[in-house]
């Protein structure tokens, strides 16, 4: 990084959240932009999952990556898959 800024850096402060706040609004009136939510979509409840450890027999597992590949998806997701056909 350039040292040789007149910028007197040692002056500046920390913007507030409140002050981050009214530069969006302020930026979203002038001109009618609304800023795009980051991260990903929050899911319904019954959608989400519960995290959970699980001990699998080595060859399950062999298959369920084998299979996971072959289809360009997680292994997670296949094993998960297998299961809710199992519940129906």
């Amino acid at each position: 990084m350039n040292q040789d800024s007149e910028f007197p850096f040692e002056r500046a402060r920390r913007v507030t959240p409140e002050e981050h706040q009214q530069f969006k609004e302020a930026l979203s009136k002038q001109f009618g932009l609304q800023p795009r939510k980051r991260g990903r979509p929050a899911k319904e409840q019954d959608e989400k999952y519960e995290p959970i450890s699980i001990r699998l027999h080595p060859k399950v597992l062999t298959w369920a990556k084998a299979e996971a590949q072959r289809r360009g998806i997680g292994y997670q997701t296949v094993i998960n898959e297998v299961l809710l056909a199992q519940i129906g």
